[in-house]
């Protein structure tokens, strides 16, 4: 019997084992995609088309007002964003979730966007931002499906918080 015994705590401990190394690399991974879509974030807040670009799959799809379908669509629906006097928009990343495959993640969080109407007067409009991003052979995170949506209602201060305060680009682990 006690032969039995340490064979079922070896295999449990080598399956405890296995599944802290899965959750570490699941953690790794999920900085990996915060810190993807804070620097996505910051090329627009920047206005470095170059890096928005970089971020962006070639086959992406970013649904607004209308589908963007590829990355050149994309970028060029997001063009005012990029202009001196174009609209503003900051978004942070709430959540992340990563594939146990490790090839496809999603991120949710707020947004707020600033603008100027017709009349001259400032709108400003919260809502929430879901990213679908697919790690590329190289190892970098780009985005394939993106879509956000207005606030439904009273935008909690901790989310206001998240936005209203500046961010740095995300060091690398």
């Amino acid at each position: 019997m006690s032969r039995m015994i340490r064979f079922a705590s070896l295999a449990l401990a080598i399956i405890a084992m296995t599944a802290a190394a899965q959750d570490a690399d699941n953690e790794s991974l999920q900085h990996a995609v915060r810190c993807a879509e804070i620097d996505f974030a910051l090329s627009v807040e920047n206005g470095d088309r170059n890096a928005f670009a970089e971020s962006i799959h070639a086959d992406a799809r970013f649904v607004g007002d209308g589908v963007s379908r590829g990355r050149d669509a994309v970028i060029e629906a997001w063009a005012p964003f990029f202009a001196p006097d174009g609209p503003r928009i900051t978004w942070r990343p709430m959540i992340v979730e990563v594939l146990d495959s490790g090839d496809l993640a999603f991120s949710r969080g707020p947004f707020r966007l600033q603008a100027t109407a017709e009349d001259g007067s400032p709108v400003e409009q919260w809502g929430t931002f879901n990213s679908t991003w697919q790690r590329q052979a190289d190892g970098r995170w780009q985005v394939v499906f993106d879509a956000g949506s207005p606030a439904a209602g009273e935008v909690p201060e901790i989310v206001r918080k998240l936005i209203l305060e500046p961010a740095s680009a995300c060091a690398e682990q």
